[in-house]
């Protein structure tokens, strides 16, 4: 076991929370604590109710880092749902950490850095602010195929850019809104998670490709690989508690 204490400040520097904004309602770093010890660490992209359940029975002394955490619209009473969140962290002795613009920065272990490398860019640059931008030889077909590879699952795509990707850019989650920035920044396929509906009409006006892989898709890589680094750092078992959503 390790102190929860510990594992919360190496995380906190690791990530640099104190330095990178989030959006008002976002809390990031450690959202509820338990007993004090860290027996393994788990991750998860959100904290709903569905993987709550599912992290509970991992065992007790659990940290789950996730992304999405419990708190982004202030402070609202503890009441139903969120009573029974709290009520399954505190009979399973589970800590919950919180991570979101702040992972998705980081240049080893964020989404955005992870998901270009997996999905084979190169020459990684930052790109609208927290995404990565890079460069892929090769067709938009094989593209996409690298993309079914990285995130298990097929993508919607509005091809309406070059049928040959040269320069990709990359902003994991609901980034689609993002769309007439990237082509102002230069890239012929943007590759996202989700976006309005608008962004794919635009996309088709601009002449750029959009690959929608998925918002859950798109950011498990982020919580994986924090809670592996976490895992090696301070000699604990892992385990990524998956919930899929479609979207």
């Amino acid at each position: 076991m390790v102190s929860l204490s510990k594992v919360i400040g190496y995380m906190d520097r690791l990530l640099k929370l104190d330095e990178i904004e989030d959006f008002p309602g976002a809390h990031n770093g450690l959202q509820v604590e338990n007993g004090g010890r860290v027996t393994r660490v788990l991750a998860a992209v959100d904290s709903g109710l569905p993987t709550l359940h599912k992290a509970a029975v991992q065992g007790k002394g659990s940290l789950l880092v996730v992304h999405h955490g419990l708190f982004w619209s202030g402070v609202q009473p503890v009441t139903g749902i969120w009573r029974e969140k709290l009520e399954i962290l505190r009979a399973a002795d589970m800590a919950l950490y919180s991570a979101h613009l702040p992972l998705d920065a980081h240049g080893v272990l964020g989404n955005n850095v992870l998901l270009a490398k997996a999905v084979g860019l190169r020459a990684l640059k930052p790109f609208l602010g927290f995404g990565r931008c890079g460069m892929f030889a090769g067709s938009r077909e094989a593209l996409v195929r690298a993309v079914v590879r990285a995130t298990g699952r097929p993508p919607l795509v509005c091809a309406a850019g070059p049928a040959k990707s040269r320069r990709i850019g990359v902003v994991t989650g609901s980034g689609g809104d993002m769309v007439d920035k990237a082509a102002a920044a230069g890239v012929d396929t943007f590759i996202t998670g989700e976006g309005p509906q608008w962004s794919w009409v635009r996309a088709e006006e601009l002449g750029i490709n959009v690959i929608y892989a998925g918002h859950y898709a798109t950011e498990t890589f982020g919580v994986k690989a924090l809670a592996a680094h976490l895992a090696a750092k301070f000699r604990l078992p892992w385990k990524f508690v998956d919930h899929p959503v479609p979207l």
